[in-house]
């Protein structure tokens, strides 16, 4: 069976066909101040899935530590330039793309494309450039953001079955070279796949401002589906608490 399981923040574990891809994988309980809210990701996950797909070197994105934990022969697919950070995890197998590249896993394919987003690691150092990723395998098409500010040329992506659209980030407020509930729907509105499910969105927040103001972790997505309703209705919205999983199918 085709399906998605939101395990948090970007990551997310895409079944199709006979392969599996992880995206964006943040598997740790705490990233500096930010504390994991929700199920841990199990412990097995990083021996599931067939390649490892990386958007951006932000560190929610591209976590060293948990890149650790995938046996060393999982593929890691990369921005051009980022291969650098991913060898530091002995990572055997690590693929360089642009926009406009597309490489076979397995039955697979994955092909990178534009996000409107920072691409440093950091305040300092070169540039990366940050990107999105339409997959395609079991007759499905999948389009994997990243994260990414609305940006035109959305509308030029293939017909897609799935959109998995940030809506939100880790703290009370989002900034520049982020979709936020209202330019997600936006998104939405360019993109019209079949199925959406909102990611990136209340699995980690500083412990204190969790206490003082909880509304970011559940208001988001729920915003962005009410929004999505208005502006593209006939798209299935399916909000995903972290660690659930809904099968690709119509309905």
């Amino acid at each position: 069976m085709d399906s998605l399981t939101y395990i948090g923040h970007a990551t997310t574990l895409l079944r199709l066909g006979r392969g599996s891809l992880l995206t964006d994988p943040m598997l740790r309980n705490w990233l500096g101040p930010l504390q994991r809210q929700g199920p841990p990701p199990s412990q097995e996950l990083p021996r599931i899935p067939d390649a490892v797909l990386i958007s951006h070197l932000h560190r929610d994105h591209l976590d060293l530590p948990s890149l650790r934990r995938f046996p060393r022969e999982t593929p890691v697919v990369v921005p051009r330039g980022a291969a650098r950070w991913v060898r530091s995890v002995d990572a055997d197998r690590i693929c360089e793309v642009s926009p406009g590249e597309t490489i076979s896993v397995g039955e697979i394919e994955v092909t990178a494309v534009r996000a409107e987003h920072d691409g440093h690691r950091g305040r300092w150092g070169a540039e990366i450039e940050p990107l999105g990723y339409v997959i395609r395998g079991g007759g499905r098409t999948v389009y994997f953001a990243g994260d990414t500010d609305l940006f035109g040329e959305m509308s030029e992506l293939p017909p897609l079955d799935l959109a998995l659209l940030p809506v939100w980030g880790w703290g009370p407020s989002v900034g520049e070279g982020h979709l936020d509930p209202e330019t997600a729907a936006r998104a939405l509105a360019l993109l019209r796949p079949r199925l959406a499910v909102p990611i990136h969105w209340g699995t980690f927040y500083p412990v204190g401002m969790r206490r003082l103001r909880p509304e970011p972790l559940v208001r988001p997505p729920l915003e962005f589906a009410r929004i999505a309703n208005e502006l593209a209705p006939e798209v299935d919205v399916r909000v995903l608490q972290p660690g659930s999983e809904t099968s690709l199918e119509s309905g």
